[in-house]
């Protein structure tokens, strides 16, 4: 049996030479207020063990690991329909690029870019009755916690200072990418993007996208095990926009950050695992986050590799 509360224990002395590198999201003004020195690590096995240090139940504004919620909301409704609105290719560019989306007719390369997880946004409220109360109801069902909600300070925040998303968004209205009304696109993405959870939220919530082998089921929200495994592939390639690849190289797990601080990363069939910290490198990633998940995987010998 692998000591997993002992493993999180030592990385967590081992990433302090880290402590102080990196800063939190500034252009956010609500993120910019955020505590930088702080940190939280969750592993959740599939067989129910929790493992958690430090600030594991501490909430966080989870932003753009809310694009997963969106994506299997979006994939249970469309199916592989949901693939002529979007791509599932690495970018190669920033999560916020306007300049490849340009070259490319508006076709977002995939769902956890900015473009992409605006066309998701476009989608979801095209399909959902309650589209606001809808995805709160699967992430609380998904993560077993009935009182998460929307920051409404950040959303705003974000939207008054969004100006390259609201110009994405035009953009792929431009392109006709986005068929409803771009306002009500941008204040339901920023809401996603508002979330706050903890570490044990998250990763109890990503144990579903963990164990594909039981059926993925949660206030409506239905998937088959292979679109779990097809969501991890896309995880694996464009979890962490243009540093995808060294992530893979480094931790080789599917995952998904956002640019609170948080990580959040699955070893299929064996465990979930999030990580928090809002210093940023320079790609929009966690910078202690990046190091524990490294090291986790280097300890544990445990990657899909």
């Amino acid at each position: 049996m692998m000591n997993y509360k002992e493993i999180l224990e030592n990385i967590y002395k081992d990433i302090q030479p880290y402590s102080k590198t990196g800063e939190q999201a500034g252009y956010i003004p609500a993120l910019s207020k955020v505590n930088p020195d702080q940190f939280g690590m969750c592993l959740c096995t599939i067989d129910g063990c929790d493992y958690a240090i430090e600030g594991a139940d501490v909430r966080f504004s989870i932003q753009s690991i809310s694009k997963v919620f969106a994506l299997a909301m979006s994939l249970s409704v469309m199916g592989e329909d949901l693939w002529s609105r979007v791509g599932k290719e690495p970018s190669g560019t920033a999560f916020n690029s306007l300049v490849q989306l340009e070259a490319e007719n508006g076709i977002p390369r995939n769902p956890f870019m900015n473009a992409g997880a605006l066309v998701v946004t476009d989608i979801l409220l095209s399909v959902l009755e309650n589209p606001e109360d809808d995805f709160l109801a699967f992430v609380r069902a998904v993560s077993g916690s009935d009182d998460i909600g929307y920051n409404v300070e950040v959303a705003s925040s974000e939207r008054e200072t969004g100006y390259l998303n609201a110009a994405i968004a035009n953009l792929l209205k431009y392109h006709g990418s986005i068929k409803g009304d771009v306002e009500q696109v941008l204040h339901f993405y920023f809401l996603m993007c508002s979330v706050e959870m903890s570490c044990r939220e998250l990763a109890k919530a990503f144990l579903a996208f963990a164990d594909h082998n039981n059926r993925f089921c949660y206030s409506g929200v239905s998937l088959t095990s292979s679109q779990v495994k097809r969501m991890n592939a896309v995880m694996q390639t464009c979890g962490f926009y243009d540093e995808a690849g060294e992530f893979s190289y480094l931790v080789g797990l599917p995952g998904k950050s956002g640019v609170g601080g948080g990580i959040v990363a699955i070893y299929p069939l064996r465990y979930s695992v999030a990580v928090w910290s809002p210093r940023l490198n320079a790609k929009g990633n966690s910078v202690m986050g990046m190091k524990a998940l490294e090291l986790l995987t280097t300890e544990t010998k445990e990657s899909i590799f």
